[in-house]
């Protein structure tokens, strides 16, 4: 080592920066079963790519005795790094200084490395484990929260944002994650709400503990706020990774090709009997989907929630592609509220990133009853019908089994400029289903049958012969194809390569006013 006084004194600068909080910090951390701001991007980024921003930035306050607790990188981690060896920008949030606490020099550092991703167009990675707004500094602490989400709100919908909340998450700090394009959370270890426990005792009365209010599975599972939810930190940081290699750098670039090495041209046969003969029976469209994408791989984001849709990324030839499937294993496929809520959001990301759209519809409908009217099912089916009518990517539908009503229109049809639309020949398309068709149209004839089930059961199989199937529409070029089910993986390939050069747009405008 050398004896230069002024290189020793910045390697031991670089210690006590690394060092956060001190080591009994550290360790009280560890044994709470967490890891360190470091240590997490140790695991996110490609080894030995870090390069650390602002590691001697301290905080500016010199009230309530702060002034002598002055620790290098303030209470978080910022910089550069590579995740397979593509540029991400990151901040890492550490606990081990003032609670991971948001201050001034906290947020100027977060701001910084916000600004660069906007610049070089690269993805911004935030792992957040906090205490909440710096109560020592004030108003300056609301200030910081502030910027940061007018920069996430910036930032939307031009870089690919993600958050990882590690730990805490409350008040004010919920919103920059909830900006964010994806939200990660760690079960029985993090948690996000507006109001702590106490606060929900003291007002409404309520007791309930920091995992029902606000952990992973509730925001998983009940609320939808969460988009991934893992069993450990690792785990989290490891599914970050896998996200990315869907995603493009920013807006303005294609999305990664891979050669997954899956013959493009497969087929199995196996899908021509997938679909049950009985239209009332279920089947699990995700078995679909890992039949037809490469080497069986699908990513899906939010599987607890909603799972009356499903949605996801997958490859196809190679090619980084959305998926969004009504699932009929699950409320027959029904869409509600949340489903097309959820759809909505995941389009519109799509669209944002060049990612194409692939929809497999198996749809009877939407969810009827007063809970869903009442909770405004007429405003969430407009957002879902809105995204998929606004996006201007590669739009490619296949019709398995029912679409019914407006929930045929809403699934990427023809109409809302769906690029290529097949069916399989097992698709019922119509107005409604043949019960409730015959019951409307013949309703005067069979209230004067002798006997009105045997005849209801003969107009019922007669509608379903004559019009619950794809050719009517196909008559018309409302559907491009019928095909074999076996034909779908390379059909969907060939139109995928077909449409790499689509040119679409949408009207000039300052921006659409989406039914929220």
């Amino acid at each position: 080592m050398s004896e230069n006084p002024k290189i020793k004194q910045l390697l031991d600068l670089r210690e006590q920066s690394h060092l956060g909080g001190g080591l009994e910090r550290i360790e009280a951390h560890h044994k709470r079963g967490r890891l360190t701001a470091r240590e997490r991007l140790d695991i996110l980024l490609d080894r030995g790519s870090f390069r650390e921003l602002d590691p001697f930035v301290v905080h500016r306050t010199h009230d309530f005795g702060l002034e002598q607790q002055k620790i290098l990188g303030d209470s978080v981690v910022t910089g550069w790094g590579t995740v397979d060896g593509r540029l991400v920008y990151v901040y890492s949030q550490d606990f081990t200084v003032f609670g991971g606490s948001l201050g001034e020099a906290h947020a100027e550092k977060i701001c910084k490395v916000m600004d660069m991703a906007m610049k070089n167009g690269a993805p911004l990675i935030g792992l957040n484990d906090s205490g909440g707004a710096r109560i020592q500094e004030g108003v300056v602490s609301l200030g910081g929260y502030a910027d940061i989400f007018l920069r996430n709100t910036l930032a939307s919908g031009v870089i690919p944002q993600i958050s990882a909340v590690m730990g805490p998450c409350a008040g004010g700090a919920v919103y920059s994650p909830a900006l964010t394009d994806f939200i990660f959370m760690v079960r029985n270890s993090s948690y996000m709400f507006v109001t702590g426990p106490d606060v929900v005792k003291a007002v409404t009365h309520e007791e309930v503990s920091f995992e029902d209010l606000g952990g992973a599975t509730i925001h998983s599972e009940v609320s939808g706020i969460c988009q991934v939810a893992c069993d450990s930190e690792a785990d989290t940081l490891y599914q970050i990774r896998r996200l990315l290699a869907y995603l493009p750098q920013n807006n303005m670039e294609d999305p990664p090709f891979f050669d997954t090495g899956d013959d493009p041209l497969r087929m199995d046969q196996t899908l021509d009997d997938l679909v049950p003969d009985d239209p009332s029976k279920p089947y699990d469209m995700k078995e679909i989907i890992h039949k037809i994408v490469d080497r069986g791989e699908f990513y899906e984001i939010q599987p607890n929630y909603a799972a009356n849709i499903v949605v996801g990324y997958a490859h196809l030839g190679g090619h980084s592609v959305g998926i969004i499937a009504n699932q009929p294993a699950v409320l027959a496929g029904v869409l509600d509220i949340n489903s097309s809520e959820k759809a909505a959001r995941f389009i519109r990301f799509c669209d944002a990133f060049n990612l194409p759209v692939i929809t497999f519809e198996d749809v009877p409908g939407f969810m009827p009853g007063t809970i869903q009217e009442h909770g405004g099912i007429i405003r969430s089916g407009a957002k879902l019908l809105y995204a998929y009518c606004e996006a201007t990517v590669p739009k490619l539908t296949v019709i398995t089994r029912k679409a019914y009503g407006g929930a045929y229109d809403v699934m990427s049809s023809k109409h809302i400029r769906g690029d290529l639309n097949l069916a399989w020949p097992s698709a019922e398309i119509a107005v409604m289903g043949p019960d409730g068709a015959v019951n409307i149209i013949f309703r005067k004839e069979l209230s004067q049958a002798e006997d009105p089930i045997a005849r209801k059961a003969e107009l019922v199989a007669e509608y379903r012969a004559k019009f619950a199937n794809p050719y009517i529409a196909a008559s018309r070029g409302y559907i491009d194809d019928v095909i074999l089910p076996s034909e779908t993986r390379p059909r969907l390939i060939n139109a995928l390569e077909m449409l790499s050069n689509k040119r679409d747009t949408n009207p000039g405008k300052k921006h659409g006013c989406i039914p929220l």
